[in-house]
């Protein structure tokens, strides 16, 4: 497959640590796109602010780097605009769910006809390592050096509580996995939820002892599971991988907007 078909290559080499996972993710969507066969033209790839956002200028789609926490704000405008274009949004779990909170249950509210994409390596990562609200309980960050005393979000139990029609969860670890996900994500007619657990040595890995990237995929590995699998019955503390929830539901569209 021509992966630097899709890539603006002028803007490379990427900024991202090495270990970390947002390559993998964008691997992924690559794939995905491929695999549906969209054509760049069809597609628009909004982000906000972070690491992952970085993707926009990365990727040779339409494209928007917006600002932090609005992306989903952004890419509902391009929607309500133009319906026939297949948006993809791209956020980390900082920029999606602490400023970007608001946003996002909406937009699951709504069912709108877009895909998040969100990278959930627990941490904020480009503005040094302060914990995000998917920070679990207890771990450490540059805010919080003795362990973060606020619970975490469970992003999926979020996600379907909001309302969205299309939730999933994988890690960087499962790339063929995260490919077919993104894949189901984006051809469902809704608004669509991937969650990847994404691996940040820099900061997270580093502050709580979990090795280099290779070791910190290789937890990923070890500590999830398919829903559904006998090992969680021994192990409950094992986060479930796979597809939640795919309902077909109307979906929010400029029609709707209409009077009677």
């Amino acid at each position: 497959m021509p992966v630097k078909d899709y890539l603006r290559l002028r803007f490379l080499p990427h900024i991202w640590c090495p270990g970390c996972g947002h390559g993998i993710v964008m691997s992924g969507m690559i794939r995905a796109i491929e695999e549906i066969g969209l054509e760049k033209n069809e597609v628009v790839v909004v982000s906000g602010i972070g690491c992952s956002s970085r993707m926009a200028g990365y990727l040779d789609f339409h494209t928007m780097h917006t600002l932090h926490g609005r992306a989903l704000a952004f890419a509902t405008g391009v929607k309500l605009g133009r319906p026939d274009l297949t948006v993809i949004v791209p956020m980390g779990d900082g920029d999606a769910l602490a400023i970007g909170g608001n946003h996002f249950i909406h937009a699951a509210r709504r069912d709108i006809d877009l895909t998040a994409v969100i990278m959930n390596n627990r941490i904020y990562g480009m503005t040094g390592g302060q914990g995000s609200p998917m920070t679990p309980q207890g771990m450490r960050s540059t805010t919080a050096p003795r362990g973060i005393a606020d619970a975490a979000f469970d992003l999926v139990e979020l996600a379907k509580g909001a309302g969205a029609s299309f939730v999933a969860r994988t890690t960087t670890f499962h790339a063929t996995e995260l490919t077919r996900m993104i894949e189901k994500a984006i051809r469902h007619k809704g608004f669509s939820v991937v969650e990847v657990m994404s691996q940040c040595p820099t900061y997270y890995g580093r502050q709580n002892r979990l090795g280099n990237g290779v070791e910190m995929m290789k937890g990923f590995r070890d500590n999830t599971t398919s829903i559904g699998s006998k090992k969680r019955e021994a192990r409950p503390d094992l986060i479930e991988r796979g597809i939640f929830v795919d309902e077909d539901r109307p979906v929010y569209s400029p029609e709707g907007l209409k009077a009677d």
